[in-house]
């Protein structure tokens, strides 16, 4: 990392699965270069959550902070929100908690990175059975011949092709926050994530919307911010019609910032400016 290199502010959401938790975090501790700091945006999950950040935080060489809040229903925009808001670095990587990272993951962001844009990632999918091997603690080194992935194409490290992809360019198709990069800055000026949106789905979408319409574009990155996305039953889908229609209206009256978002959340100093 050079000193011109962005300081990472990691973002790693959660919710009542610690087991995914430890590996994610077992993965943020094997990283070549350590993020500036971690931040765990924790849903309401559990106090065993709480236990194992706890002992993560004695780990760590870099800070951890556990930013939460109590559980009153799926708030992933809300509670991403906060971490973005407690966040000290220039540059924010979002992860959700069952995203496990190559070692160069993060060095990849660092290099990656580049002004007037958002990063929109790509992630190799871990079948059920690998996903149980990997939580009951099974020796596996994941890696583009592991067995039991899908879209194994994205679980091949090599960076030299990285500038190549070129893929979608708009918020419209193919938009997913379980691995997204942002300048903090440029979240701070459309204003996070729109909490108004609660329930699973199309918060990242609305989120990237904005983000292109006030001007930035979007970069997608392969083949060298590797990570391995655990199994998992799909989450409940009764909100997505009402989040969709709110994506919508984004797009159809070019919106560049949401009423209700990070601003209520940060300092009163970070507020005026």
């Amino acid at each position: 990392m050079t000193s011109s290199s962005p300081r990472i502010s990691l973002i790693v959401a959660t919710y009542n699965w610690p087991r995914a938790l430890a590996l994610v975090l077992a993965s943020v501790r094997a990283q070549r270069v350590l993020p500036f700091e971690l931040i765990v945006a924790d849903d309401g999950s559990r106090d065993d959550t709480r236990e194992l950040i706890e002992r993560e935080r004695a780990l760590l060489p870099v800070p951890l902070v556990h930013v939460w809040h109590e559980d009153t229903g799926f708030r992933l925009a809300a509670i991403r929100n906060k971490a973005m808001a407690a966040a000290r670095g220039d540059y924010v990587v979002q992860i959700d908690g069952d995203i496990v990272l190559h070692p160069e993951f993060v060095h990849a962001h660092t290099v990656f990175a580049q002004r007037g844009s958002w990063v929109q990632g790509s992630r190799a999918l871990c079948s059920e059975a690998l996903t149980r091997r990997l939580l009951d603690g099974a020796p596996a080194k994941l890696g583009l011949l592991t067995p039991g992935l899908d879209n194994r194409v994205n679980a091949l490290h090599a960076p030299w092709l990285s500038p190549f992809v070129r893929g979608e360019r708009t918020a419209l198709r193919r938009v997913r926050g379980c691995h997204m990069a942002f300048w903090r800055d440029d979240l701070l000026r459309v204003n996070g994530y729109d909490e108004a949106m609660e329930g699973w789905g199309r918060e990242d979408s609305e989120l990237a919307s904005r983000l292109c319409h006030a001007g930035l574009h979007r970069r997608n990155l392969k083949f060298s911010a590797v990570c391995y996305h655990l199994w998992h039953r799909q989450a409940g889908t009764d909100a997505v019609a009402r989040n969709h229609e709110r994506f919508l209206q984004t797009v159809r009256e070019h919106r560049t910032r949401c009423a209700l978002g990070i601003d209520q959340h940060l300092s009163p100093a970070e507020r005026v400016a």
